[in-house]
């Protein structure tokens, strides 16, 4: 079982949305955080089929699970276990078909955002 966890002895279903069921206001609001923008930035450099402790992110344990459980309610990333492990895919496909280009205008300011806030090389001359 694939996408169930074990939890003082109750099995429980990692909920997902199918792709017809995607709320913009569900995806916008999982996007609104910093975090889980840098969670959908790293996978979508290429950290696809990561697990949740892979990600370097600022916060506890505890934060970082309810930040995954957040994005993927919204259906915007997908969760399987593998193992002990829960490995977190970016629903790519998913959000362009329903929201055309709102996933890499969110990607782009995240970059901007992050070359902004890096600090100045450049001497005063």
């Amino acid at each position: 079982m694939d996408d169930t966890e074990v939890r003082e002895g109750i099995m429980r279903t990692l909920e997902h949305p199918a792709t017809g069921e995607l709320s913009l206001d569900a995806v916008l609001a999982a996007l609104a955080d910093p975090v889980r923008r840098t969670i959908v930035a790293q996978l979508a450099a290429g950290h696809e089929d990561q697990a949740c402790l892979a990600f370097d992110l600022p916060v506890s344990k505890s934060t970082s699970t309810h930040h995954f459980r957040v994005l993927r309610e919204a259906g915007v990333i997908r969760q399987r276990r593998a193992g002990t492990a829960i490995r977190s895919t970016l629903r790519r496909e998913d959000l362009d078909a329903g929201f055309p280009g709102l996933l890499d205008a969110v990607l782009g300011s995240t970059s901007d955002a992050a070359s902004d806030a890096a600090p100045e090389t450049a001497s005063a001359g």
